[in-house]
């Protein structure tokens, strides 16, 4: 009776060292962090759309153009 009970515990120790071995004895792998990039925002561009630019300067011409009419 007494071999098997030390049999017995012999093999749960062994069996436990398995357990905690398990993973393996090598280093960690360390994986590169992940760097989340933003997209940079759309430049706002002009305030004046260059459609009123062209307009204004055409309505400017016709009124200088009727002016010096008279």
């Amino acid at each position: 009776m007494r071999l098997t009970t030390t049999l017995a515990a012999s093999a749960a120790l062994a069996v436990s060292g398995f357990a905690a071995n398990a993973g393996g004895l090598s280093d960690e792998v360390m994986e590169a962090p992940v760097v989340a990039v933003e997209p940079e925002p759309a430049p706002a561009g002009t305030s004046i759309s260059p459609t009123f630019v062209i307009l204004g300067v055409l309505a400017a011409l016709l009124i200088a153009a009727a002016v010096n009419e008279d």
